[in-house]
C-alpha cells in the first residue's frame, strides 16, 4: 500500500510542476494510458502464468 500512496504523491508532483511550468503532460491520453498499464500488468502475468505451466 505504501507504493501506491507514493507513486499517488510522484505523480501528483509531476502533474503540478508540468502544469506550472506550462510543459506537456508526460503520459498518453487518460484511456488509452490506463489501457496501456493494464496490458503491460496482464503481459507480465500471462508471463509468470506461462512460466509455471511448462515447468
Amino acid at each position: 500500500m505504501k507504493e501506491v500512496v507514493l507513486a499517488l504523491i510522484t505523480g501528483m508532483v509531476v502533474g503540478f510542476l508540468f502544469t506550472l511550468f506550462r510543459l506537456p503532460i508526460p503520459a498518453p491520453p487518460a484511456l488509452a494510458g490506463i489501457a496501456g498499464i493494464v496490458g503491460v500488468y496482464l503481459g507480465m502475468r500471462l508471463f509468470q502464468w506461462l512460466v509455471l505451466f511448462w515447468k
